[in-house]
């Protein structure tokens, strides 16, 4: 539901902030007045085209803010949920249109894109009349609104899900089918290199192993003899070797720190490099006696990293990586060479699922014929009340075909229309005026008002080209439908007025600088004196206002 719209230098109104409560509101007020700017500011917060023109004259930026109550709005909700954008059943939706640079878009204070917006709009406000958010021109709203009718969600899920099945085996069918001769050249392909990686049975880390031993093979030579010299000159060089020099003075050291204990410190460090020296040497020689100088283990390691980084370039991975290759070609492999039996496997699955998705969309076709025929008899009835005597509507299915399967059912619903008695129906969109097309969304809404999903509907030149009977009419037909969801309507008619539950009044205040719209809520009298100015003339008499007073007494 809308429960407020702030409104600041947008074309003539310098600061404007509307609450909106639930059942009828309407909107009265001179011609130019400014009534349409309530809808227009609107339609720019729920994605209109924006244009630098409409901020306000000497301005140079023009803001919108709409929130709206989403209890009862459980797409809306579903919808912002989904992008991350929903906010404890409320949703303000804020449009910037600056006088240089793009306008802005918000939703519940986050950045969002115009697309976004018209798609949240279409969920939560429903505007009737020569309007661009007006729904009732579109397929899918045409069939939407059949559906709702007649309580079809189980059913419809149904045949959706029945189609998204066959429509998967299908493309898997067709895939299957198409690749055949080239899956069996994709085949050989992987039994090659399948066979080449088994036959490689290369294992994990074993690459890294491989480099590491080919770089101590390879580099001996320079091991032996830099360890043997190293050995040499710690141990055994006759001019004096390094650790015979250590203990020599460090045994000197011990004895003159006798005399000065200063040195004892010195000594016990020479002591320790001693002992430390010494283990060097004995892990020198033990690794001396384990280095082998092995040219054909040398040559056997060339050999298998040659392998290894030949075979990794055909696959264009790195050697590490072959280990994980093997696995993924082999279920490859297996699902290649299962495919003839998936082949058959999917011929009757197809089958099935086609059989399971034509009884449920017969039997939406059933169901969806029945509805229409009650739906278009009572809107017909209804256009009469409404002043198109002689119209027919008509809810036509149209058959997509035998062949031909669709995730909405057999059939695309259209609404057909004869505004004039002895025409045949055609589309909707073809035939009726902007007041016409109000007319007939008003008379389906109300009769399809509980299953409606749309909470806030808006009425826009509903009453064009009536008055009288047929304009009390439609007024009651609005209170009727506010009954169920949200109502607000513009109008320049009494008898239409006067069913409202709230009664906004447009007026203009103008001085010789600036013009500004406002717009304000009528208490009892104050809606009897705008009823009279409605109904009268240039001078409005007391009999024009008892009448006023008796059309508001009868509605409440």
């Amino acid at each position: 539901m809308l429960t407020h719209i702030h409104i600041w230098n947008f074309a003539i109104v310098e600061a404007l902030d509307i609450e909106l409560e639930a059942g009828l509101s309407v909107l009265t007020g001179e011609t130019g007045a400014g009534k349409s700017i309530l809808l227009d500011a609107l339609g720019l917060a729920l994605g209109d085209r924006a244009d630098n023109t409409i901020i306000r004259h000497g301005e140079n930026r023009a803001e919108i803010s709409v929130t709206f109550d989403t209890r009862e709005a459980a797409n809306a909700e579903a919808w912002l949920k989904e992008h991350e954008l929903d906010s404890e059943h409320e949703c303000i939706i804020r449009r910037t249109v600056n006088e240089k640079g793009p306008s802005k878009a918000f939703i519940n204070g986050k950045p969002a894109t115009v697309q976004q917006l018209r798609e949240l709009g279409e969920m939560l406000v429903d505007l009737h009349g020569q309007h661009e958010h007006q729904s009732l021109m579109k397929a899918d709203i045409q069939q939407q609104l059949l559906d709702d009718y007649a309580d079809h969600s189980v059913l419809l899920n149904e045949v959706k899900e029945h189609y998204k099945n066959w429509y998967q085996l299908k493309n898997e069918l067709e895939k299957l089918s198409t690749e055949k001769s080239e899956r069996e050249h994709r085949l050989d392909l992987l039994r090659y290199q399948a066979t080449e990686l088994e036959t490689l049975a290369l294992k994990t880390g074993e690459s890294d192993e491989l480099d590491a031993e080919h770089k101590r093979l390879s580099n001996a030579s320079q091991l032996v003899q830099t360890t043997e010299k190293t050995l040499y000159a710690l141990e055994e060089d006759d001019n004096g070797a390094i650790t015979q020099q250590l203990n020599i003075l460090t045994q000197e050291l011990q004895s003159l720190a006798k005399t000065d204990n200063k040195l004892n410190d010195i000594a016990s460090l020479l002591d320790s490099a001693a002992i430390q020296l010494n283990e060097a040497s004995s892990e020198l020689r033990h690794y001396l006696d384990n280095l082998e100088l092995d040219p054909q283990r040398l040559s056997e390691i060339d050999e298998r990293i040659g392998n290894i980084h030949t075979i990794a370039r055909k696959h264009q991975v790195s050697p590490d990586e072959l280990v994980e290759l093997l696995p993924n070609l082999q279920q490859e492999l297996y699902s290649l060479e299962n495919a003839d039996i998936r082949l058959e496997s999917l011929q009757s699955e197809i089958e099935a699922t086609a059989a399971a998705y034509k009884k449920a969309a017969d039997k939406l076709t059933t169901s969806r014929s029945k509805a229409a025929n009650v739906l278009s008899g009572k809107v017909t009835a209804s256009m009469s009340e409404l002043g198109m005597d002689g119209g027919v509507f008509k809810v036509a299915l149209n058959p997509y075909g035998t062949d031909s399967f669709h995730v909405n059912g057999n059939e695309q619903v259209e609404f057909l229309v004869s505004a004039n008695p002895g025409q045949p129906p055609k589309l909707l969109s073809k035939v009726a005026s902007g007041g016409e097309i109000s007319r007939i969304s008003l008379a389906i809404q109300v009769i399809a008002a509980e299953s409606t999903r749309i909470p806030t509907l808006i009425f826009d030149e509903v009453d064009v080209g009536i008055g009288g009977r047929v304009a009390e009419i439609v007024g009651m037909k609005l209170k009727q439908l506010a009954s169920h969801r949200q109502v607000i309507c513009v109008t320049h008619l009494a008898q239409v007025a006067a069913q409202g539950d709230h009664h906004l009044q447009v007026s203009k205040q103008s001085d010789m600088a600036t013009t500004i719209s406002q717009i304000n809520y009528l208490d009892k009298q104050q809606r009897v004196n705008e009823l009279a100015r409605m109904m009268g003339g240039i001078e409005i008499t007391q009999q024009t206002l008892s009448h006023a007073e008796e059309m508001l007494s009868k509605v409440s």
